[in-house]
């Protein structure tokens, strides 16, 4: 299993993609996405999370399990009145699938991470109104 170092260094080397009516965003962890904020607050949204299924603790699984995981996923979404819109992690050096994820507007920090802990997932993509991604970590990690 990679250090959270390791893992920190991955997530921070890939780019959260969403696409999202209007348009879609390239999202790098930390770095602003004026449009992503512009596109929020058309919305009156004040906070988003990026969440996927795949690949759960960061160990690649099989392509159709990963996209079973991801369909349950997408429907618990759905029935906790979320509105998901597609989106997909890829990793800059190419070497890890490319993992489809969900954008999701307006959801809770507490209720994406517990999310995510529900799919064996490491972190999160999350932020606020200006529209900066940032890692959210399911636990605390261990170095």
């Amino acid at each position: 299993m990679a250090t959270s170092a390791e893992l920190e260094k991955a997530y921070r080397a890939t780019t959260y993609r969403v696409f999202l009516p209007g348009g879609s965003f390239e999202l790098r962890i930390d770095q602003a996405s004026p449009g992503l904020a512009e596109w929020l607050a058309g919305r009156g949204e004040v906070n988003f999370a990026i969440i996927t299924a795949c690949n759960p603790g960061g160990e690649k699984s099989d392509p159709g399990r990963n996209a079973e995981r991801q369909s349950a996923l997408e429907c618990d979404l759905l029935d906790g009145n979320y509105e998901p819109y597609a989106a997909e992690n890829v990793a800059d050096a190419g070497d890890w699938p490319v993992e489809e994820s969900c954008f999701v507007p307006g959801i809770e920090l507490e209720d994406a991470l517990a999310l995510a802990e529900d799919y064996g997932q490491n972190a999160i993509v999350c932020g606020g109104a200006d529209g900066v991604p940032r890692l959210a970590w399911v636990e605390d990690q261990p170095e």
